[in-house]
């Protein structure tokens, strides 16, 4: 899943990127308005935080240019501590969700899992193919019942595969949710990363849930191959 942080405070930003990285979300960060709104308007991402004061363009403004220009990635607001008309005001122009400062980081993770679930209803708590399952907001993942430990990016990838389930996804797709925009390597680290995960889901249990699609990507089998 790919994260954009606007907010202009940069040891608070950075805390939010490290943290969601650690996760296995790929992170944008823009520290005022308008470079905020470009990546918005320019770039795929799956939801937005965006803080209410910033240089050059607000919150407020980002917010309803995004909406007038039909730009519908949930936003999670961030609001002044007990602004409740931050939060009114924050609600009328587009926002999904709303979080005041100062908070946790446990609690603003907990807000972007239930935000993603709520703006998307087709998208389960827990994903599955077959007896595969991956809870994001555990962390976990199962085969047959036994646990399985993966990397955060190994748990990223998959988590974003088993959400296209029986579509054909590029590595460029890949690279653009999985990794971050500052990513300049080799696109074939996709390729390293989908071995790695055949190897810890697949090999294991005699099962073949992540298939080659020559010269176009991968695709993951919802019956778990």
């Amino acid at each position: 899943m790919r994260v954009l942080v606007i907010e202009d405070e940069q040891g608070l930003a950075a805390a939010i990127a490290r943290g969601l990285a650690e996760e296995g979300f790929a992170v944008d960060v823009a520290h005022d308005g308008v470079d905020g709104l470009w990546s918005a308007t320019h770039e795929p991402h799956d939801v937005i935080i965006l803080d209410i004061m910033l240089p050059g363009l607000s919150g407020y403004e980002v917010l309803k240019r995004l909406r007038a220009a039909q730009v519908w990635t949930p936003v999670l607001m961030l609001t002044a501590k007990d602004g409740e008309y931050d939060e009114a005001d924050a609600l009328d122009l587009g926002a999904d969700d709303y979080l005041s400062k100062p908070f946790s980081y446990v609690v603003l993770l907990a807000h972007l899992r239930a935000l993603l679930r709520r703006v998307a209803p087709a998208r389960p708590a827990v994903l599955a193919a077959a007896d595969l399952t991956l809870d994001p907001a555990r962390h976990q993942c199962r085969r047959a019942e036994r646990e399985i430990t993966l990397t955060p990016r190994e748990f990223a990838l998959l988590e974003f595969l088993l959400r296209h389930p029986d579509e054909v996804v590029s590595k460029t797709d890949i690279l653009t949710h999985v990794w971050d925009e500052n990513f300049d390597g080799d696109s074939n680290i996709v390729e390293v990363y989908v071995g790695y995960l055949r190897r810890k889901i697949d090999a294991p249990f005699n099962r073949r849930t992540i298939e080659t699609v020559r010269g176009v990507g991968y695709r993951l089998l919802s019956t778990g191959g």
